[in-house]
């Protein structure tokens, strides 16, 4: 990671500009690696701090504001502040009425933060600590403190500040936070280690073949290597993980799918679906659900799950409103959340080809793009984005599934290309839309290989106009317009050979393509990449008429 610069310097460099952006929320501790609520000390409320090695964000400094903890101390990567630092910080956030230190349970922690304590309790101010020991898979569930702290910190540290709010004293902010840790669970995964600043290759590498359950957030695998799992089987693994760990309740938990650092929230929120259909089966209420990055592991791949299991205090505590620059919660009350269940016909593969010459024809299409989807991708990824297979393939399951809605060709098709568009999407969805959707216009009377060729000519004309490409800039035109030509020249062989010899033409000039630079889209930017690589719509487009090609010769 080149942006993690020196690592003699990344904690002082981060600190300053996290200081920096959010001066209007919190203030750094003279002198110290520490940061306070901007309004802090505030009198007579218990101060809670929070604090670990830096790499988490937002644990633990992204997690100091109104309604969560007043101050957090920073220690180097994954390593704990000096019991100087958390000193420094805390007398800078007290306001007289005791401070909670709140932390994961690691050795370093512990005996800085203790010795921190102790030199408070010297100069007469109280203190009391929570150990945080939510991690399911680093100790035996008869021996609980032996366990660490991992993502379930921010459920503590969120009970715990709201405790601190509103107006509880020490002994009441340490009991809420105590009941809060010994209801929390979490169980993880990772697919791949971090990398320290300063270092060029990661903490542990996982194979592409498999991944790690059960790991830690200071770089440490997992304690048992499994294969490669989907979203919804990771899923599985996470919730059977945490489900026979869970103590008992009424039913509502809080959730929270935490990602470490390099897992995008869109694979998150594919594995949370599963996830909460899991959680609901097993008759657990989440009312309170939080999905994305809370305490990470710098770019560590991977995501962690972690349950709390509400009572009528921490369901109350949890939702207090809050504001910081890492969380913010404006205090609506929970409601029971209904899982969201979309029908997507796209989605679904198609049975056996119908009677019709059109669903025949649209089905084989869909076969043959099936088959090369993985290279219509590759094709793709070489100057744009990869994902024309995936495209042309959702595109052309929903176009099977509207034709099947309609009686006569013009109809079907129209349906085909208003659902191809709507699946696919992007340029490709729209263009290829327009193709199939002006094709069956033009076939509204009866068939002939004149009236094919008619409707082609005036699909390819709603195209250009469309795509507003030239022949020779390396598009799907370049494919089109040969295919429409050579349709219209051999209209007196009759339509299943006219438009087997389009096909051939077709192909023929989309492997050709890979002589050309292209001139329009996003790829004509990475001009020089594409050459000696065909167009991926040109390709998608010869293996279309090729398909629809053999149903109609086969009929003779």
């Amino acid at each position: 990671m080149t942006l993690l610069g020196s690592a003699e310097t990344f904690k002082r460099d981060w600190v300053d500009g996290f200081v920096t952006a959010y001066g209007r929320e919190v203030r750094k501790v003279p002198d110290a690696y520490g940061v306070v609520a901007a309004d802090t000390p505030r009198q007579d409320k218990v101060a809670v701090i929070i604090g670990g090695g830096c790499g988490h964000y937002p644990a633990f400094a992204g997690l100091v504001g109104h309604g969560l903890a007043d101050g957090a101390v920073v220690g180097d990567v994954f390593t704990s502040p000096s019991a100087e630092q958390v000193y420094r910080t805390a007398r800078e956030a007290d306001g007289g009425a005791g401070v909670l230190f709140g932390y994961g349970n690691y050795q370093g922690d512990v005996l800085h933060f203790g010795l921190a304590a102790r030199r408070l309790a010297a100069e007469g101010i109280d203190s009391r600590t929570i150990l945080v020991t939510d991690d399911v898979a680093s100790g035996p569930a008869e021996d609980p403190a032996s366990r660490r702290g991992v993502a379930g910190d921010f459920f503590v540290f969120k009970v715990a500040g709201a405790a601190a709010e509103r107006g509880d004293d020490l002994d009441g902010v340490h009991a809420a936070a105590v009941k809060a840790n010994a209801r929390t669970r979490t169980f993880g995964a990772a697919f791949g280690g971090c990398t320290l600043p300063g270092a060029t290759e990661p903490l542990f590498t996982v194979a592409d073949t498999d991944m790690e359950l059960g790991l830690g957030i200071h770089g440490e695998p997992g304690v048992r290597t499994v294969g490669r799992l989907a979203a919804t089987e990771l899923a599985d693994e996470l919730v059977d993980g945490l489900l026979p760990e869970l103590p008992s309740g009424d039913g509502r938990i809080a959730v929270l799918l935490n990602g470490l650092g390099r897992t995008k929230y869109e694979e998150m929120f594919v594995t949370y679906k599963r996830i909460h259909e899991r959680l609901t089966a097993a008759g657990l209420d989440p009312v309170h659900i939080e999905v994305g990055e809370f305490v990470t592991s710098l770019d560590m791949a991977g995501v962690s799950l972690s349950a709390m299991v509400l009572d009528d205090e921490l369901a109350e505590l949890y939702a207090a409103p809050c504001s910081s620059p890492g969380y913010r919660s404006d205090g609506r009350p929970a409601a029971p959340v209904r899982p969201s269940i979309t029908v997507d016909d796209a989605l679904a593969a198609p049975q056996a080809a119908g009677e019709s010459t059109v669903d025949r024809a649209l089905t084989a299409a869909l076969r043959l793009i099936e088959e090369n989807e993985d290279t219509l991708g590759r094709l793709d990824a070489v100057a744009a984005d990869g994902d024309h297979g995936l495209g042309m393939t959702r595109g052309m399951r929903a176009a099977v599934a509207a034709a099947r809605t309609c009686e006569n060709p013009a109809e079907q098709l129209l349906a085909a290309g208003t659902a191809f568009a709507d699946a696919a999407g992007g340029a490709s969805g729209a263009l290829y839309g327009v193709l199939l959707a002006e094709t069956g216009a033009g076939l509204r009377g009866d068939i002939t290989a004149e009236t094919l060729a008619d409707a082609v000519d005036s699909a390819v004309q709603a195209f250009t106009a469309l795509g507003k490409a030239q022949p020779g800039d390396k598009t799907m035109l370049d494919a089109i317009e040969p295919f429409r030509a050579t349709l219209r020249t051999h209209t007196g062989s009759g339509i299943a050979d006219a438009w087997r010899k389009a096909a051939q033409a077709a192909t023929a000039a989309a492997q050709e393509t890979a002589d050309l630079l292209p001139g329009k889209g996003r790829a004509a930017r990475l001009a020089e990449r594409s050459k000696g690589h065909a167009d991926p719509g040109a390709t998608s487009f010869a293996l279309l008429v090729t398909a629809v090609g053999d149903v109609l010769g086969g009929q003779n």
